[in-house]
């Protein structure tokens, strides 16, 4: 169950502003700033419909943002290439194979539209950590070579899957790896996973924004379904 670290987001008065020593942060969509990244805040932080994101030079902030990406399984749109692609079987994919290998490929990833990653050490301990307590799950495609050339990992909320980071090396492993999972978290019963954030190859994918209240009042319904998406949860 939650702690008291973080506020209930749905009762949270969320500030334009914040001011942390001698700066003022912007704040409409965090929580927090500052509380350390531990195993214990970050499951109540997911628990609660807030994630962490690192941002250089500002204290880390918890986000719960005004709109929310989520990808509703019944609006999945898998372009035609994308389904070419998976025809021709060219990658294998596992789930909890490798997730230490996985975290480090999206922490190294380059990324156009961020300068760098925000995938710390810190964040790499601690999610590596939620992975042995069954918290924190990764999918892993492997070519025909038998080498980790995509993949993905994410947070188990309490029934709904909050993704995190991608990387691929080969073209559409990390596309593929995410419709395995979705094949996946279907199979448990699940209907939808969380974005975050919006991303033009989700927004392809069927992915649309809902607002704050919305996206926690389906995170409750959910959690009260009390899914098991992995085997070892």
């Amino acid at each position: 169950m939650p702690n008291d670290v973080f506020p209930d987001p749905r009762t949270y008065d969320f500030p334009e502003w914040v001011r942390i020593g001698e700066y003022y942060y912007r704040s409409e969509d965090v929580v927090d700033y500052g509380t350390p990244l531990t195993v214990d805040n970050v499951r109540e932080a997911y628990l609660k419909g807030i994630f962490p994101w690192y941002m250089n030079g500002i204290p880390l902030p918890w986000h719960c943002p005004e709109r929310r990406a989520i990808l509703e399984f019944a609006d999945l749109r898998v372009p035609r290439s994308l389904a070419k692609a998976s025809r021709q079987n060219n990658f294998a994919f596992t789930i909890d194979a490798d997730f230490r290998s996985v975290i480090a490929s999206c922490a190294r990833a380059k990324r156009p539209d961020q300068p760098g990653t925000w995938i710390t050490s810190d964040f790499e301990r601690v999610y590596s950590q939620l992975h042995d307590e069954s918290m924190a799950h990764s999918v892993e495609a492997w070519n025909r070579d038998g080498q980790l050339v995509g993949g993905l990992y994410g947070i188990d909320a309490g029934g709904v899957f909050c993704g995190e980071s991608m990387f691929y090396h080969e073209p559409n492993a990390s596309k593929l790896a995410l419709l395995h999972l979705i094949d996946h978290l279907t199979s448990r019963g699940s209907t939808w996973l969380d974005c975050q954030v919006m991303t033009p190859h989700m927004e392809m994918l069927g992915a649309k924004e809902i607002y704050r209240n919305e996206f926690l009042e389906h995170l409750s319904v959910a959690q009260e379904r009390d899914l098991f998406l992995f085997r070892n949860n």
